[in-house]
């Protein structure tokens, strides 16, 4: 720091950086130097990344830094192309991902404080960091790699807990491993109190805000934290994120252009979060808690310059045109957006009803409780979980079930003795009616729809949380299957299993959760597509075995899934595997198409 000149000094002479956010987790690895050159060719000289630490640390003391994990790659490829980075190691980084990054093992100590001094929090973060500093180190600046700033934990002025010793801690851990003399920062919201619960001596406080702001208060702000030193937005939105329900965000090229233009002209440094969104691909989508659970989508796209598919957008060009004020941009042409290819219509088969595979998807066989069991308890953190009993009478009225403590977490689907009866869903369906007789299989699937990433109520356990009421029964004697569909499917089921069944199988009810399958003949490309699933309801999707996302049409606004062209082969059969949770259309197809629809809202196609 120059504290005399307000600015960063590199390598001895003043600096500047103009930044933007990209998350590794959230692109294949196979696109990620076509999408540092093209943030290169834009005229950044930087980059500023997260590391989620539950990708790296899914099971605890098992650690996966390889392929689309494999962050020194990832680092190796930004220092080739030309950048700098700002990296950001948490442990908790927000970041609209599953649980803020936090692995969910952490909550197997059930009174845990997360982001506190607390000793069981403190001890894993420990550990993690002693993995994961040492490899960083060698890629700082001042050891001849490309990372310029670190920053120490992740707006933490805006969590309850407010506690300076956790931060001491943190500092502490960070100038161990990483040596005294590397820059650390905090970033924290253009407020009083998260200035102030958020910054610590020893640790460069900087702001985030996007283009609503008034920058000269937000900067005035950031000035009584850090009287002396370089203005520094680290966060400032090009975009934002969508919930199921929400309309698809959009933020105003022009006006990302004119306000960054105003902070560059003030000699500030500013990182443009995102720059590429990319996909929350998996079960990786993260959740907000403010009034009532709200899921984040599977498209990060985030209106940001790059779309989706990395694609560059007139909001692209319009922050070009302001950096080129300001220093060389290299010059050519922007690499153009990746070749996209509208594959058609494909015709799936049912495979069968979840019940009927249940011996495929969840091969140890259930594990038996009086009570339900949540997902930490049976140590299967993501994805869904089948809970099973009997009704304890004939119910030949329609008889409620109910969830009293709202312990639904987060999406039930209700079968008896195979039949479809609905669902119940965390903080907006709480009672829904079964009938049947005494004796009769009463299947209750429960989705974990991704944990908060954000505020107070980030200790998010799934499953069942506490027990259901059925008319004047509690329900007890469960049969609980935690159910490994990923596993089963990357294996190469439902494809490997010989002839198909007997037709007879297709009389199945459509309702209700099942699993349906089909195969994209080749046709010598494999460009990205987009996957759109017409009148389908809610699920799942794998192709050649990856997990794409979610899908949830009928809530919206996103309508189509991005497929990266690299996941399809040029020259044999694609597998797609589809769980629909709800109930499937009459017509079994889905459609690939060459554009992505990520704005329609609900009850418009």
């Amino acid at each position: 720091f120059n504290y005399k000149s307000n600015c960063f000094l590199k390598d001895g002479k003043p600096f500047q950086y103009i930044s933007g956010s990209i998350h590794y987790s959230r692109i294949p690895h196979y696109y990620w130097k076509d999408r540092l050159m093209k943030m290169y060719m834009t005229g950044l000289n930087a980059v500023q990344v997260y590391v989620p630490w539950n990708y790296h640390e899914t099971v605890q003391g098992v650690y996966n830094f390889t392929g689309d994990r494999d962050l020194e790659r990832f680092l190796d490829l930004a220092n080739q192309t030309g950048l700098l980075v700002i990296l950001r190691p948490g442990p908790y980084i927000c970041a609209e991902w599953e649980m803020g990054g936090l692995p969910a093992w952490l909550l197997q100590k059930p009174n845990i404080v997360l982001r506190s001094a607390d000793t069981d929090y403190m001890q894993a973060v420990s550990n993690w960091l002693a993995v994961l500093l040492p490899k960083m180190k060698p890629w700082l600046y001042i050891n001849g790699g490309n990372i310029i700033t670190v920053q120490v934990e992740n707006e933490y002025g805006s969590y309850f807990a407010c506690d300076y010793n956790y931060m001491r801690h943190l500092r502490t851990l960070f100038s161990f491993f990483l040596g005294e003399e590397t820059v650390l920062f905090t970033t924290d919201g253009n407020t009083d109190k998260e200035m102030t619960c958020g910054s610590l001596e020893g640790l460069y406080a900087t702001v985030d805000f996007g283009t609503d702001t008034n920058i000269t208060e937000a900067f005035k702000r950031q000035r009584r934290y850090e009287p002396r030193g370089p203005l520094v937005n680290s966060e400032f939105y090009t975009g934002w994120l969508d919930h199921w329900g929400d309309q698809h965000a959009v933020v105003d090229a022009q006006k990302v252009g004119r306000v960054l233009e105003e902070m560059l002209v003030m000699g500030a440094n500013v990182n443009m979060y995102m720059f590429e969104g990319g996909t929350n691909f998996g079960y990786w989508n993260g959740a907000d808690h403010d009034t009532r659970f709200r899921s984040v989508v599977t498209s990060y796209d985030y209106d940001a310059p790059l779309t989706e598919a990395g694609d560059p957008t007139e909001k692209l060009l319009a922050i070009r045109d302001v950096i080129t004020q300001f220093r060389e941009v290299p010059s050519g042409p922007i690499p153009p957006a990746t070749p996209k290819f509208a594959y058609g219509f494909v015709t799936l088969q049912k495979v069968g009803n979840l019940s009927s595979v249940l011996s495929v998807i969840s091969p140890l066989g259930p594990v038996k409780s009086q009570h339900p069991l949540t997902f930490e308890e049976l140590k299967q953190y993501y994805g869904y979980v089948l809970y099973r009993t009997t009704l304890p009478r004939d119910l030949s009225e329609p008889t409620p079930l109910i969830s009293p403590l709202n312990g639904v977490h987060d999406r039930a689907y209700v079968s008896v003795n195979g039949v479809y009866q609905g669902l119940l869903e965390r903080d907006t369906t709480l009672v829904m009616n079964v009938t049947g007789q005494r004796g009769d299989t009463l299947d209750i699937l429960v989705e974990n729809m991704g944990r908060v990433n954000f505020g107070s109520k980030i200790n998010d356990y799934k499953g069942l949380l506490s027990s259901l009421i059925l008319g004047r029964d509690i329900l007890a004697d469960w049969q609980i299957y935690p159910l490994d569909i990923d596993g089963a499917i990357s294996a190469g089921w439902p494809h490997s299993r010989g002839p198909k069944s007997p037709p007879t199988r297709l009389r199945e009810s459509s309702a209700g959760p099942g699993f349906y399958t089909g195969t994209l003949q080749p046709n010598g490309l494999s460009w990205d597509t987009f996957l759109k699933l017409t009148d389908w309801k809610k699920g799942q999707v794998w192709i050649n075995g990856v997990n794409l996302g979610r899908y949830w049409p009928a809530r919206g606004p996103q309508k189509t899934l991005y497929v990266p062209g690299p996941l399809l082969n040029s020259n044999l059969p694609n597998t797609i595997t589809v769980l629909e949770l709800e109930s499937a259309p009459a017509q079994l197809r889905v459609l690939f198409m060459e554009r992505p629809l990520l704005n329609i809202t609900a009850g418009k196609s």
